[in-house]
């Protein structure tokens, strides 16, 4: 028996030559695969531990995402410490100055098919304090050509705020201008028109066309 030979095997397994087989127990393959996944989610936990330290050291946070919006809006401690002290309102539109209807001549023209509507909106118009001028048939060049509830003509210097006050009246109008040199303003009657606005409604638009109210604030 050679002195190579592993005691017990006998003769059997004599070795011979100058090579020699390995004895040693080959490498379990879930002991492998343990211990990537292990490497791996070491990694994971490495990185992510990392990225977190970077994100403190930049300032990243709820914190600063607060910040930045407080330039816009209040944060709720800054709405905590002020709680008690008088509300801030914000700064009301100054009133508008607006003509009475008793400096506004109105001349009323019909220019529907319906007899009489100039002279009944004309009546009407008088018991709400404007001044009448001419009521009659439209002219030619608005004769059933006003698809509209009606229109308002005016010169260029006429005051935007006389036909405010007179779409008050009568909603959905449109307005042009001519070459009068009076301050009359003429509102011709369209097709679609049925009747004036109610005392009611004409009274809050024109109360809301003076005063507009307090500007409308930020909500956050």
């Amino acid at each position: 028996m050679s002195m190579l030979t592993p005691p017990g095997m006998g003769g059997k397994y004599r070795v011979t030559g100058t090579a020699y087989p390995r004895m040693s127990r080959k490498r379990s393959l879930r002991r492998i695969v343990f211990s990537v996944l292990g490497a791996a989610l070491a990694l994971a936990v490495i990185s992510y531990g990392a990225l977190q330290l970077i994100g403190v050291f930049r300032g990243d946070g709820p914190d600063r995402n607060v910040a930045a919006g407080a330039k816009d809006c209040p944060t709720a401690s800054a709405k905590a410490a002020v709680k008690g002290a008088p509300a801030a309102t914000a700064p009301a539109k100054p009133a508008v100055v607006l003509p009475k209807p008793g400096d506004i001549t109105v001349n009323v023209y019909n220019a529907t098919p319906r007899a009489g509507l100039a002279k009944a909106v004309g009546d009407e118009l008088k018991k709400r304090g404007f001044l009448i001028g001419k009521v009659g048939n439209a002219p030619a060049d608005f004769d059933k050509k006003v698809p509209g509830t009606g229109t308002l003509v005016g010169s260029a210097a006429t005051d935007k705020a006389a036909y405010s006050v007179l779409g008050t009246q009568l909603a959905g109008t449109t307005q042009q201008t001519d070459t009068r040199e009076g301050a009359d303003i003429d509102l011709i009657l369209g097709t679609a028109f049925t009747q004036l606005s109610t005392p009611a409604d004409a009274d809050k638009a024109l109360a809301l066309l003076a005063d507009p109210g307090p500007a409308s604030a930020k909500n956050c």
